[in-house]
């Protein structure tokens, strides 16, 4: 017998599921692994200025729209960062259906300054058929911008 709440749990656990595989596949840090997690069409914003995104010292700053484009940003990110002084804390996962928050820190070494940067966040996902659909990312913007900011 099946109840009325079965699907959201089922939904739950799905959604669950792909959130933890994405997370992993972010710390290997294999662009291509991560995009794939992706639909080929994606609501990707993040919570910047307009007149910041994609500006030089930040390329991966910018709103997206493909499977393509997550592998590209996924990529920049990486270039424009010292992978041995990179970490992620998450604090938290929170599901409900085809939605899904990730709360965490993250811990960044700019590449063109050397300087070191910390930056909470906020990730919201929705999931559909097993496929990221949405990914929208809140973030300390300021304490990023003064990361890479050069000094005059």
């Amino acid at each position: 017998m099946t109840t009325s709440t079965s699907l959201p749990v089922a939904a739950s656990e799905a959604t669950r599921a792909v959130v933890h595989e994405l997370l992993r596949r972010i710390g290997e840090g294999d662009a291509a692994g991560i995009a794939e997690m992706y639909a080929v069409r994606v609501d990707w914003k993040l919570d910047w200025p307009e007149a910041e995104h994609g500006r030089a010292a930040t390329p991966w700053i910018r709103h997206r729209s493909t499977r393509a484009d997550a592998a590209a940003h996924f990529r920049e990110l990486a270039e424009h960062h010292v992978p041995e002084e990179a970490a992620t804390a998450i604090e938290g996962i929170f599901v409900d259906g085809q939605d899904a928050v990730v709360l965490g820190e993250i811990r960044q070494t700019a590449r063109a300054t050397g300087r070191a940067y910390r930056a909470r966040f906020a990730l919201h996902l929705t999931v559909e058929d097993g496929l990221i659909t949405r990914h929208h990312v809140y973030e300390d913007s300021l304490a990023v911008a003064q990361a890479f900011a050069v000094e005059d």
